[in-house]
Parts: C-alpha cells; structure tokens; sequence
C-alpha cells in the first residue's frame, strides 16, 4: 500500500454511489452505513437508488450535493459507483474512496443492453443502448489530483481488470488483494483503511443524520 497521501479532511456529508444492478441493500453500503450510524452519527449519509441513466444518476447526485459544502463532503463508490465517483470528485474537488472501480463502462456495459434484473429485489430494469453514449460523455479525462484518490483492487476481480483500475489510480493510495473478488466480500476487513483515509474518528454524541 501507497503512503497516505497528505491531505486535510473533515468529512461531515459522505455519499455512497453501489454499482450496476446494485443498489443501497448491497452488503457494502449496509456495512459502511452501520460504522456511520454506530461511530459516526453525527455525519449525513446518503446512499440513494441510481436509476439505469448514467446521465440521470449524476444529475441526481450532484443536485444533492448543491446543497452540500464540497470541502466537508467524501464519496465512495463500488464497480459502476466507483466511475460515478470519479466524476463527483473531479466536479467538486472532494476525496474519493474507490471498490474495485469501473474504467471504461462504456464498453462494459454494452453487452447488457436489453431487460436487466436487478440484484437484491425481482424487480427488472431496462438498460437503453443510449446508455452507452450517456456514460462515454462522462469518463473524466484523467484524475487530476490522484491524491484525493484511495481505491480497493482485487487482483482477483471476476468482472473487472485490476491492471485497468491500477493505471486509472496511478499515484493514488491504492491497497492491493492478491486474490479477492468483484464484490469485496470480506469488505469488512478493509472498511478500517476507508474510514482511515478519510479522517473519519468514532463520535457517538449526535444522532445521525440519513437522506434518502
């Protein structure tokens, strides 16, 4: 693992973007909003449900975090939510935390187009070919503070490959599985490294604050 980049953080207003299929009953973002709520509940946690448009998933999250102060606010995001994060980051100049991060959904994703179902319900969703051309037009350039980065990769990712994140992150703090696998099942294991990137220390005096 990278040395800890050298970047002050007093995160107050954290997001959390779950990847395609998913959604907030994923079995990270129940973990990392359970640490929040138990050590850190005087933060505002949002993990909202993206809908299939990448362009319509960005235009809800940023229209949230107008109303959010950037230099208090944090994001994580896992496979497709770790791409959507990259772009919240570079809009907003805030830190990201990246699981196993999608480089080029664009291309992905195309192979999906049609009737999808949805991991943690029976409900379907249909993913327009249109999609493709919405996610292109977003894929940043480069990541131009690569410090504000921390990315989780497993070298053993069924889905993705890890050397396409590893390039995405270059000069990030990355932490590297050797084996391991899409989904970060042993999450738990690694949420300490997240929330210690992030500055978050434990603060059980208020009540957390959830948005939905």
């Amino acid at each position: 693992m990278s040395a800890r980049p050298s970047i002050d953080l007093n995160v107050t207003h954290l997001l959390y973007l779950h990847g395609f299929r998913s959604s907030p009953l994923s079995t990270k973002a129940r973990q990392m909003a359970a640490w929040v709520g138990e050590h850190r509940p005087d933060i505002e946690w949002w993990c909202p449900q993206l809908p299939p448009s990448p362009r319509e998933a960005m235009e809800l999250v940023l229209q949230r975090l107008q109303q959010w102060p950037a230099v208090r606010t944090a994001v994580i995001g896992s496979s497709l939510g770790g791409f959507y994060a990259c772009g919240v980051a570079e809009r907003i100049g805030c830190p990201a935390v990246l699981l196993n991060p999608a480089v080029d959904p664009a291309t992905d994703l195309a192979r999906h187009i049609g009737e999808t179902k949805a991991w943690h319900s029976d409900d379907t969703f249909y993913f327009r070919a249109e999609f493709i051309d919405e996610l292109r037009s977003l894929t940043p350039p480069t990541l131009t503070r690569p410090q504000r980065y921390f990315a989780v990769i497993a070298k053993g990712d069924e889905v993705l490959d890890w050397r396409a994140m590893t390039a995405l992150c270059s000069g990030s703090k990355v932490k590297f599985l050797e084996g391991g696998d899409h989904a970060l099942s042993d999450f738990s294991e690694h949420l300490p490294d997240v929330v210690d990137f992030l500055g978050l220390r434990p603060n059980t005096g208020e009540r957390a604050t959830v948005t939905r």
